[in-house]
């Protein structure tokens, strides 16, 4: 299976008056949601489409619960997700409050298997 990219110009916001440059852009085709994917995993898997979506729902709930309480989240193969904050910096250590965190963000670093998988993709242009 391959990735379908298409060429985008892009200006150099530094410099306005040089010429563009090329560059690849992923296409995507649309949107998978969690009910269509239940239903594809529910043909390579012995549970049902009801059940797959029950086990989503289910990690959708205890992921931010276990990432709040301070721990990475290990899915094996599939990959890790940990939390990471964005923040202001401040002249002393003292300074640093909660109003110093600017944003909250979800870092996912996927799995040996996960990364093999997509280390197999081909590339067309499309």
């Amino acid at each position: 299976m391959s990735v379908k990219y298409t060429v985008v110009a892009k200006k150099n916001p530094r410099d306005p008056e040089s010429p563009p440059k090329y560059y690849p852009v992923i296409n995507s085709k649309g949107r998978t949601n969690q009910r269509a994917l239940a239903v594809k995993g529910s043909r390579e898997s012995t549970m049902g489409a009801p059940d797959l979506a029950a086990t989503m729902e289910s990690l959708l709930a205890l992921i931010p619960e276990e990432l709040i309480a301070g721990n990475i989240v290990d899915l094996g193969d599939f990959g890790t997700f940990r939390l990471s904050i964005k923040g202001e910096g401040a002249d002393t250590e003292e300074e640093v409050t909660s109003h110093n965190i600017k944003r909250l963000t979800v870092i996912f670093t996927p799995g040996k298997e996960f990364k093999l998988a997509l280390s197999r993709v081909e590339y067309e242009k499309g």
